[in-house]
């Protein structure tokens, strides 16, 4: 698509709607470089003024040229599928909303070592604590840490006495020395 190519109206309002209607900025962008082309801007001028390299101009300028509408469109990259499977991503989101005792566990709070080594059992996957954190906030779960405390295990009023107990053996501060002159 050369500098000053023309677009019918009803592609330029196809280009229009599609611009607006859509949630993916690149879509947006593609949408609006083919429209600036259009109006006869050069590439240069339509990469300053979206914020991307003239490569990007040329790219989206061949896609529409090939594929029309369609080319617009960002196409999924290649790569390795997940290891983390749709049936893996669903055990740890039952997994996490199971109380740990209930499934014979001694501790009462799931950290991502724990549930790692669980759901390795259980579905015979395992990952790293790092990325069993990363699904989790995938999955919109929050991992913290546990704050252990005795608090409700412990007999209470004999803990406020012994505070006051150890507020009384506690040193006290030095009063200052009177100054010899």
């Amino acid at each position: 698509m050369a500098r000053g190519c023309t677009l019918s109206d009803q592609q330029r309002d196809r280009l229009d709607a599609l611009r607006l209607r859509t949630d993916h900025k690149d879509v947006f962008r593609n949408a609006t470089i083919i429209l600036m082309t259009a109006d006869a801007q050069s590439k240069f001028t339509i990469a300053a003024t979206l914020g991307c390299s003239a490569s990007t101009v040329d790219r989206v300028r061949g896609l529409y040229r090939r594929k029309g509408l369609a080319g617009l469109r960002p196409i999924k990259p290649p790569g390795r599928p997940p290891n983390a499977t749709a049936e893996f991503r669903q055990a740890l989101r039952n997994t996490v909303q199971t109380d740990p005792r209930s499934l014979g566990y001694a501790f009462t709070v799931w950290t991502a070592p724990r549930l790692n080594a669980h759901l390795g059992k259980t579905s015979g996957l395992s990952f790293s604590d790092g990325h069993i954190r990363y699904l989790l906030h995938q999955e919109g779960f929050c991992l913290h840490r546990p704050k252990h405390t005795l608090r409700g295990k412990r007999n209470e009023a004999a803990h406020a006495q012994a505070q006051k107990l150890l507020k009384r053996f506690k040193k006290k501060p030095l009063s200052p020395m009177p100054r010899r002159s």
